[in-house]
């Protein structure tokens, strides 16, 4: 296997589940150690979610649209 074909021992191929709970979400675009900023991208709106019971979870799908609407 060449070198070009190996995976990126950094960065792991991870395909989002359309609702990702939001401290895993922090983990996941690599901001958890500012778990405040992405809570306040929450609180502000920024970040589309949604409750499920008393779990806040980001709505990664609804996210995704939301960026490719932007292009």
């Amino acid at each position: 296997m060449d070198v070009e074909e190996s995976p990126s021992p950094r960065y792991s191929v991870f395909i989002a589940p359309p609702l990702m709970p939001w401290r895993q979400f922090a983990d996941w675009i690599q901001m958890n150690n500012e778990y405040p900023t992405v809570w306040g991208w929450i609180r502000k709106g920024y970040l589309p979610t949604q409750k499920l019971g008393k779990h806040t979870m980001v709505n990664v799908v609804l996210l995704t649209q939301q960026l490719k609407d932007k292009e």
